[in-house]
Order: structure tokens, then sequence, then C-alpha cells
């Protein structure tokens, strides 16, 4: 042992009841707090009062191969989520100057309140207009002389009413028309007349704005949305000789979803070659929608599938790429409410590590006793099948053309972020231009492939994997 350490040991022993080390762990979880570095530094009198460390434990903690327990572990990054699994948009807004804005729509304010200021704003409307005319009869009746003695055959504006409370009683009776009888007005009074037109119509007024927002808050077709389904991954394998991206989605009730489609965005962060950066940029992803594939009959759970191809941003990425991407694949769920008629939409998201590359989806629909049965237990399970582990470009044996969309150029690596600025294009002499992504290389068509054609171009150039440029814009 060190002699340093054991000079230590010999000058805490006698004020240290030592203990035996825990069988779990030499150094206990105390031990872990900053006031534990006193005693490793030497200050035993600060320490020494607590029974939990003693100097073996003190020794124990000086050992290298337990010096990383004081050293805290750090944090795996996670990507904040731009759309939360049950569909809620991770977006806060700060900073409004005009939240008047907000009053200009007050009924959809209401109803996007929660249910407790719906029911507090409920209840305060009505008390508030109860009182507020309730002030006003007794106003009228004191105005009048109906809480004096007065001589018999005197007739007040309001029987029954003799203060405040009865007032407010009477109030609550008029705009809730209640009529118990015992108070009403009379003719004596212009002004009572007035205030109870003016009352019967305020308080169909407020009946109908507060019960309207109540009934629209309970038909809220967003509730509809937690009955529709999405798998908690996706997927990416070869479907019909295709590598395609696929998730899947299901409506539990019976009642079903009219005129339902589905899309998906790729939400990612980006910085133009001009040096702007945009923190979410959305991207479309095809999920069939020029053949109609992504209108749903959604009777059975369906398999949305995202070819990925030349268009596809996945088009150049492995699966390593893809794992390690600061991207997220957003997919919505719209359609019509068949008991209601009101449009809603179900929402959810995909991160990178929510990305299972090589799998399918197991089917969970079979055919029992005549019927079409719906196994649910098994609607996230996935299969493992054999898929090379290369970007879809190499799996599928192409060469990218030069004329991809504008959201293939914009970024090569959804990992990064940022633009690539597309290569300039070299001219050839015989008029044909190919560029072969897979090696970067520029050249001419009929010299890299020397295939007997009738036309004189190669079988690539026909079948249009490298792109065919007229001579005279070359």
């Amino acid at each position: 042992m060190p002699l340093y350490l054991v000079e230590k040991k010999e000058r805490c022993k006698t004020n240290v009841r030592r203990e035996r080390p825990r069988s779990r762990g030499l150094v206990p979880k105390k031990a872990r707090f900053p006031a534990w570095q006193h005693f490793r530094n030497g200050d035993c009198g600060t320490m020494l009062g607590r029974k939990t460390f003693t100097a073996d434990q003190y020794l124990y903690s000086k050992s290298p191969l337990l010096h990383h327990d004081f050293k805290q572990k750090k944090k795996k990054h996670v990507r904040q989520r731009f759309v939360e699994k049950n569909g809620h948009c991770n977006v806060s807004h700060g900073n409004i100057r005009e939240p008047t804005r907000y009053l200009v729509d007050i009924f959809t304010t209401v109803i996007d309140l929660k249910w407790r200021y719906n029911l507090f704003i409920f209840s305060s409307v009505f008390i508030t207009s109860w009182l507020c005319f309730g002030f006003i009869w007794w106003v009228i009746c004191f105005a009048h002389g109906d809480f004096e003695p007065q001589e018999e055959g005197f007739t007040p504006c309001v029987n029954q009413v003799y203060g405040f409370t009865s007032a407010f009683l009477f109030s609550v009776e008029t705009q809730t028309t209640i009529g118990y009888g015992s108070r009403h007005i009379t003719p004596e009074c212009p002004e009572a007349v007035f205030l109870l037109l003016l009352q019967c119509i305020c308080g169909l007024i407020i009946n109908a704005f507060l019960l309207g927002c109540i009934f629209a808050k309970v038909a809220q077709p967003k509730k509809r949305a937690h009955t529709l389904m999405f798998s908690n991954v996706c997927t990416i394998s070869k479907r019909d000789g295709v590598m395609c991206l696929m998730f899947r989605v299901g409506d539990l009730r019976k009642s079903h979803i009219v005129e339902a489609h589905v899309r998906a965005q790729l939400i990612r962060s980006y910085t133009t070659p001009e040096g702007e950066f945009i923190p979410v940029l959305q991207e479309d992803l095809d999920v069939g929608y020029d053949d109609g594939l992504d209108r749903l009959f959604l009777v059975t759970p369906v398999i949305v599938c995202h070819e990925i191809d030349e268009d596809s941003p996945f088009w150049d990425m492995t699966p390593e790429e893809i794992l390690a991407g600061d991207f997220e694949v957003v997919v919505i769920l719209e359609g019509t409410v068949e008991a209601t008629g009101m449009t809603t939409q179900a929402r959810s998201s995909y991160t990178p590590d929510e990305i299972k590359w090589g799998h399918r989806f197991e089917p969970i629909t079979t055919i029992e006793d005549g019927r079409y049965q719906v196994d649910y237990s098994k609607f996230n399970t996935t299969i493992e099948i054999p898929t090379p582990r290369s970007s879809a470009r190499e799996i599928m044996g192409f060469s990218t053309p030069t004329s991809k969309r504008s959201s293939s150029r914009r970024s090569s690596s959804l990992s990064s972020g940022k633009s690539i600025d597309d290569e300039d294009e070299d001219k050839s002499s015989s008029g044909v231009v190919f560029e072969d992504e897979l090696n970067g290389s520029v050249g001419n068509a009929v010299d890299k492939y020397a295939y007997p054609m009738s036309s004189g171009l190669s079988e690539d150039v026909r079948t249009g994997r490298v792109r065919v440029i007229p001579e005279s814009k070359v």
C-alpha cells in the first residue's frame, strides 16, 4: 500500500468507527456526494461525524478502478421530437405582442381551453349576470320606494322583493324562467318591464354561447383520433422488388373514417448554399399520391409504403447513416368521422432509432369462420428478413440521374442537415453526357458503355440510367 495512504488511514483510525464494506459495493452511494470530497482530501474532522464513512471506504474510493463511480455519466443525445407519438405538436408560442388576437375569435379560444377553465367560465358568467341584474332590480325597487313602509293600496315595481337577496332570487328566476309565482313585476314601473325584456334576451345569448362551447368541446373530432392507431416503429425492406419505408395504420372502431387519406413528411434542419439556416424544413414523402394509394379504405389495418427511389431523401442513405441521422418522419391520417360528419386528424412520428432496417410487419388479418379476424396484439410486431445493409441506390444498382428533384438535390445526408452544391456539368464531344454518382465521374456515354446497339447508344442510355443532353445545349 502506498505510504501516504497508510498515513491517512492511521490518522483517521482513532476517530472513525470501523465498518465492514457493503457486500453490493465497496463505496456507498452517500460517499458520492460532494461532501465526501472533504474526506478524500484528508479533512477527517469534517466527515468523521457520519457513521457511513470509514477509513477503509476512503481507501477504496482512492482506487483508480473505482474512480469512474464518481464521474457523472454522459447522457445520450436524444433528438427532441417535433410531433409526439400521441400526435401532440411539441411547439410553444412565446413573445406574442398582440394577445388580443385571441379575443377576436373568442369562441375558438374558449373551446381550446382546458375543461377546468371552461367550467369556471361557465359558472362565473352565469353568476355574474345574475348578480348584475339582481343589483339593477334592487336599484329600481329602491328608487321606487318599495323598501319603505307604505300605505295601503301602494303598488310596488316587483312584488315580494324586500332587499338585495330577494332581488337576486328574482333575477335568477327571471333569467332561468323558473317562475315560482310569488315574485313578479307589476305594470307600475316601465323601467322594470324594459329590464325584464333585456334580461331575457341576454340570458338567451349567454345560454346559446356557453352551451354551444360545451357541446363543441364534447364533440371535438380530435377525440376520434384516439381510436386511430399508428405502429410504434416503421420498417425498411424490399416490397415488390423496391426498397420501401413502411408503417401500419388501423382503426379500432366499427364506424369507419370516410375518405381517409394519409400523408408523410420529413422534418429536419437545413442550411441553404447561401448560408440561411432553416430549423424546421418540411419535405413531402410520396406515399402513392399520383396512383391514389394514399386514399385508404380503413376497415382493416393497412400498411402504407413510401418507395425509396431516386426522388426519395433516403435513396443514398445506409442503415448506419439513418440511425445517426437528425430527422423525423411525421405521418398524418385525415378523414371524415362517419357518425358526426366532422373532419378528424391523427398524427404520429418516427425518429431514426424507431426505423427498423430489414424488417417487415407481421400479417394480422386472418379468415376464421367465414369472417376476417384482426389480431391487434401483433399490430407492432415485425419480422426480420435478409436485407443488404447498403443504401437503396446500391441495392437497386442504379446510377442516379443528374436531373433529380430539388428536395433531393438540397441535401446529400440527412444526418448533417447541410446542403451540397451540384457538381458542374462537363461537356462531351459526342453530345451525350452521363453522370455516374457511384464514383462521381462524368464522361462520354458511348465510350463508357460500348454495347452494340442499332441506335448507336448504349443500353444504359436508352433505358434512362444516364441523362441524355441534346448536342445543341452542350
